[in-house]
């Protein structure tokens, strides 16, 4: 009955795919990061005090999360956000609304500004949350949405979130696989969790732990179970299912310059339209060659702007530009789809990340819009049959890479109907 009226409240029906292109109604809440609109662009979500935090804040702190994005339409739209409360796995929970929210249950976006001195103009918005007049009261998994004109059905965007209750301590390891076929590949992952004075009854049960490695969720673990109880800690350790490809170091562009060609970026022009392009450097395929380490985003990005006069305001400032990818492959690949992943293309295999054969230049190609910036991305291989991405079969695939795992716990109390977020880690495969 309490989803059923959630539903009601909302308006919305769930719909539940792998893939974006299996949603045929852009009028339908997806409970992930998803953009309704075209005329949206460059939509973040963090911690506030970076623009490159994840998007997890603490429970009965000052800590604030920064929601920000683009309309290209460049006019003054009326904005707002409301919240919904989800399970551990994105279902939606079966809390009501004023469960998990105190004081007001929707928040209008008033700050936006104009862009300057662009050749695409575009309006940004951007809000902070929680406010003095709206506090989340429970920890877990949590989804905002951004509606146009007071209409819930009137679907902009959405957007993952997090909120912790900081009762456990989780200790993290990694190391080679100790499969010998896989040693030199992947990372094994092995923790333990300290309850402290937190009372789990049933771990094996009642324990949810999550493991995403960059943050990235399609392959991320869901179902490791403690293979050890020791004394008040939980250890997970030898599973198989915490074996994660290494894999390579993230592939980068710079575009804080339209004046000068820079790091990986072959060539900069304007179109008939006057519109932006830019070219990139061939790529080349990585499985053969070694690993070399350098210092990556993790698969992020950082909008910027180098070439503005005076004050620099990058949320106005940037311009956009049309970025063609391209990925030389001598024949179509039979065996699945070339995607573009990273924070870019939202993580997601879907048709605005998805390549095309091109068999007069032998490659896959791809052109994205992007802001100004400092760019990160990968290219994976994935068919319907499998929503992982494959990023070994160009990118190659190396255990000592570079890489950050997010670690989160979830807990649900006997009695109650949700689960609570109990700890949170953010751990680094290099700093030990």
């Amino acid at each position: 009955m309490r989803i059923l009226l959630l539903f009601s409240i909302l308006g919305i029906c769930l719909t539940l795919k792998a893939q974006d292109d299996d949603y045929v109604n852009d009028k339908v809440l997806k409970y992930d990061d998803y953009v309704y609109r075209p005329n949206i662009k460059t939509v973040q979500i963090y911690e506030s005090n970076w623009e490159g935090s994840p998007a997890i804040i603490n429970l009965n702190s000052s800590e604030q999360l920064y929601l920000e994005f683009d309309d290209l339409d460049g006019d003054q739209k009326q904005y707002s956000i409301t919240f919904v409360h989800c399970n551990y796995d994105w279902t939606p929970s079966d809390l009501m609304i004023s469960e998990y929210l105190s004081g007001f249950f929707d928040l209008n976006i008033i700050n936006f500004n104009f862009s300057v001195n662009t050749i695409q103009k575009f309006t940004h918005y951007n809000i902070k949350f929680p406010q003095q007049n709206l506090q989340f009261t429970k920890s877990g998994n949590y989804l905002v949405y951004v509606y146009k004109d007071g209409d819930k059905k009137d679907l902009v965007l959405s957007r993952r979130f997090m909120v912790y209750d900081a009762q456990t301590t989780i200790a993290p390891t990694v190391r080679q696989s100790a499969n010998r076929d896989e040693q030199f590949n992947k990372q094994q992952i092995d923790f333990t969790i300290y309850p402290g004075n937190y009372n789990v009854t049933n771990p094996f049960v009642d324990l949810k732990v999550v493991i995403a490695q960059n943050n990235r969720f399609d392959n991320a673990v869901t179902s490791i179970k403690p293979t050890f109880l020791g004394n008040n800690n939980f250890s997970y350790s030898l599973d198989a299912a915490s074996n994660f490809n290494g894999g390579n170091e993230f592939r980068h562009f710079d575009l804080r310059s339209l004046r000068f060609v820079t790091e990986n970026v072959k060539e900069i022009y304007r179109d008939q339209e006057f519109k932006n392009h830019a070219t990139l450097n061939p790529e080349r395929n990585r499985k053969v060659s070694p690993y070399v380490f350098y210092n990556d985003l993790n698969g992020g990005f950082l909008i910027r702007n180098s070439n503005a006069m005076g004050s620099v305001n990058t949320d106005t400032d940037a311009d956009y530009v049309y970025v063609d990818f391209f990925l030389p492959y001598q024949t179509p690949e039979a065996k699945g789809n070339f995607y573009l992943i990273g924070k870019l293309t939202d993580w997601r295999m879907n048709k605005n990340s998805k390549m095309t054969y091109n068999t007069e230049r032998y490659g896959y190609e791809l052109k994205l819009y992007l802001k100004q910036g400092y760019y990160n991305y990968m290219y994976v291989l994935s068919n319907d049959a499998n929503s992982n991405g494959d990023e070994t079969v160009v990118e190659g695939n190396h255990w000592d890479t570079e890489n950050d795992y997010y670690f989160y716990v979830y807990h649900r109390k006997i009695g109650t109907y949700y689960d609570a977020l109990i700890g949170y880690k953010k751990f680094n495969s290099l700093k030990k």
